[in-house]
């Protein structure tokens, strides 16, 4: 007999007398094809419907709330919120949350505007060239903290591409499957511009340390539920 893993979850919770939370609070941001709207606003896409099959898994009664991305960061940080996703980890995170398992891997790539043969990487063209990424995350501060000529605060991946479609950039730096999605909307081919993939890129739903250590538990039994959405 197979057990589902909505039972599973609970009769694991009730026999390691596990205290459940009353209500999971995770804020989000829309971040085509991570987590979507629909016309009627529904949220979904692949980060969204992987944290709801694991949280449904474990009977967990939740709620995911939209919101820019730097708020959705400062309200886990400051207790409003129990964790945010899909991010990265970084240190500073590390410092008030917690990261899950991975729930989206991409890789983070170079996009260089057309006819541009610069090698991107090199350290005087750092310098030289327009770098961009979008505003206040892992990439932007990376470019910013390497020294990168970073000239833009772009807020979406629709943002950050229409200033290197427009010849405000020469060098746009995000996820492969965002910035793909992105042109896809703006009807650009996806071999107009020159890509160079840096590395592969794990992002994590982070839960704030104060909400783990009211829930002891509660992040192997997330991480449990989501391996097994996952496959």
């Amino acid at each position: 007999m197979r057990i589902s893993l909505a039972l599973w979850g609970g009769i694991f919770a009730l026999l390691n007398g596990v205290h459940a939370a009353e209500r999971v609070t995770l804020a989000t941001q829309i971040w085509t094809p991570y987590q979507t709207v629909d016309g009627d606003g529904v949220i979904g896409g692949v980060a969204v419907n992987r944290v709801k099959c694991a949280l449904q898994g474990m009977s967990q009664p939740y709620e995911i709330h939209v919101m820019r991305w730097d708020k959705a960061q400062l309200l886990v940080e400051t207790g409003e919120m129990d964790g945010f996703f899909a991010g990265s980890a970084n240190q500073r995170r590390k410092q008030y949350a917690t990261a899950s398992m991975p729930i989206v891997s991409d890789n983070l790539a170079w996009f260089v505007a057309p006819n541009l043969y610069t090698d991107v990487q090199n350290e005087s063209a750092k310098y030289s060239l327009r770098y961009g990424a979008k505003f206040n995350t892992n990439k932007w501060l990376y470019l910013k903290r390497e020294g990168y000529n970073v000239i833009r605060k772009p807020r979406d991946a629709n943002s950050l591409l229409q200033m290197l479609w427009q010849g405000d950039l020469d060098v746009a730096y995000e996820y492969e499957l965002v910035f793909e999605e992105a042109m896809k909307n703006a009807a650009i081919p996806l071999a107009y511009f020159q890509r160079i993939r840096v590395k592969p890129q794990n992002l994590m739903v982070h839960f704030s340390h104060h909400f783990l250590r009211q829930h002891p538990g509660f992040l192997d039994r997330f991480n449990d539920a989501l391996s097994y959405c996952m496959k």
